[in-house]
């Protein structure tokens, strides 16, 4: 019984630590708001997004960072919170929004895409940006490291 516990346990342990980020804290500032952001870097990652999340607080979001600059498009399957979503390219300038993006209750899900190419989208409680005063231009600063995208 002790051998069988201890396999689950181990089991249970890797799971939880393969589950958590091993990404060193990461803030952005956004039209002079600093937000602490969880990164998205792989497709797992930006798979699996903020979905299932009951709140996210008002200084949080989640920055997705994709390997190459492209049209971008987003959906909100399982995901239960309102979303900014905000597209930008390379250079770190806004180039999209879809603002408060409500939750999916049924499939199929809508899309939502970026109006033209973009590498990072970030992620907010929804009306943040129309809060904050965001506009089309505004750069993302990006304090902390990245890691490796892919």
């Amino acid at each position: 019984m002790k051998t069988w516990f201890l396999a689950v346990f181990v089991l249970l342990a890797g799971c939880a630590s393969a589950a958590s980020p091993t990404h060193a804290p990461v803030t952005v500032v956004l039209h002079g708001q600093r937000f602490s952001v969880e990164l998205a870097t792989d497709n797992a990652q930006r798979q699996r997004g903020l979905m299932m999340r009951q709140s996210l607080p008002a200084d949080h979001g989640m920055l997705f960072v994709f390997p190459r600059t492209e049209p971008q498009a987003f959906w909100m399957k399982n995901t239960l919170i309102p979303l900014d979503m905000l597209y930008f390219d390379a250079t770190r300038q806004l180039v999209s929004m879809q603002l408060n993006v409500p939750p999916c209750r049924a499939d199929p899900c809508p899309v939502y895409p970026s109006e033209g190419p973009a590498r990072y989208v970030l992620e907010l409680s929804g009306g943040t940006a129309r809060r904050i005063g965001v506009q089309p231009g505004d750069e993302l600063k990006i304090e902390g490291e990245i890691g490796p995208v892919r």
